[in-house]
């Protein structure tokens, strides 16, 4: 007896678990592989543009061309001030407070440039893309926030840890931080359609292209955020190889329909989908927004099969650590 009690005293304690890679898993190199063949057998499928037309990734020269500059330089900014952030680890010392001021920080120079702007000539915000597109984001934006985040929850079940202040469960700094994150997505976005659209005859083949190079940057897009915020530890997932993987389809439903919409936006040669001035641009991300939350439900169902539950309050306050209320 004696010596069993001894026997298990000095056995070794168990090792520690290993901790869980953040990394993708590598079923991710052959989804991207796939995506990249299938991208070259429709480029070698092209047909030259009509003689005369250059093809372009900037628009031509104007109020939009102005605006995707800056919104592209701007993105420099953001990106350098959020890498800094996570790399010196600085989001430890972050509260409530301080995540709100450096999110509506980052996001306040893209919306006070159009308010700046609207009164220098006299034309009204409505006739100005740069103030257009601003409000098309925003919208889809909150949207996405509001509505959209309550998926992950449900299906990924993922989770904000970071202290907050919340609207319907969903940190506000996180709907501050869209705006800057889909400003650039959007413009990154048009480069590749407008190069599409541009750069090739029209046809039944280029439509193809368009549509494809949209799900590819869909898809390209959303695992990509998922990978460049893996290392932040107040943002999570249950199971993080299902969030690379199915995740990133999941969140990729947003871009599927607002990439082309936001694309049309006061771009020559396209049906204006929008009608004219603010109004219209409100409405047309409203509608894309509604779309997409369809299309998140029906992929619930099919795919997943989990219940949505939506539990948050008007206004919580959560420490570093806990979720919400949801």
């Amino acid at each position: 007896m004696l010596n069993a009690i001894a026997s298990l005293l000095s056995s070794p304690p168990p090792p520690p678990p290993q901790p869980v890679s953040k990394l993708p898993p590598f079923e991710q190199l052959y989804i991207f592989a796939a995506l990249i063949a299938g991208l070259l057998l429709l480029l070698a499928a092209q047909r030259p543009p009509p003689k005369g037309t250059v093809a372009s990734w900037l628009p031509a020269p104007g109020e939009k061309r102005v605006y995707e500059t800056w919104v592209l330089w701007y993105s420099i900014v953001w990106m350098g001030a959020f890498g800094v952030i996570i790399a010196l680890e600085l989001y430890e010392e972050f509260t409530a407070a301080t995540y709100f001021l450096v999110c509506g920080g980052l996001a306040a120079p893209l919306v006070l440039r159009e308010l700046a702007r609207g009164g220098a000539d006299g034309r009204p915000l409505g006739e100005r893309h740069g103030a257009r597109a601003q409000l098309w984001i925003a919208i889809f934006g909150f949207i996405g926030n509001y509505w959209y985040t309550h998926y992950f929850y449900c299906v990924l079940r993922a989770r904000y840890t970071v202290p907050a202040w919340r609207l319907n469960d969903v940190p506000i700094c996180m709907y501050l931080a869209t705006h800057f994150y889909f400003s650039s997505y959007h413009v990154f976005a048009n480069l590749a359609l407008r190069r599409v659209a541009t750069g090739f005859a029209p046809g039944n083949l280029r439509t193809a292209l368009f549509a494809y190079v949209v799900c590819a940057l869909s898809y390209a897009t959303a695992f990509m955020e998922t990978l460049t915020i893996s290392h932040f530890p107040y943002y999570d997932f249950e199971d993080r190889h299902m969030a690379y993987t199915l995740g990133s389809a999941f969140y990729g439903i947003y871009f599927l329909v607002s990439f082309p919409v936001y694309y049309a936006l006061d771009e020559p040669g396209n049906t204006p989908l929008e009608g004219t001035g603010l109004r219209g641009v409100a409405l047309s991300s409203l509608g894309a927004g509604m779309l997409v939350l369809l299309l998140l439900d029906l992929t619930r169902l099919a795919a997943a099969g989990a219940p949505l539950t939506i539990g948050g309050k008007l206004w919580e306050v959560t420490p570093k650590g806990l979720a919400g209320s949801a």
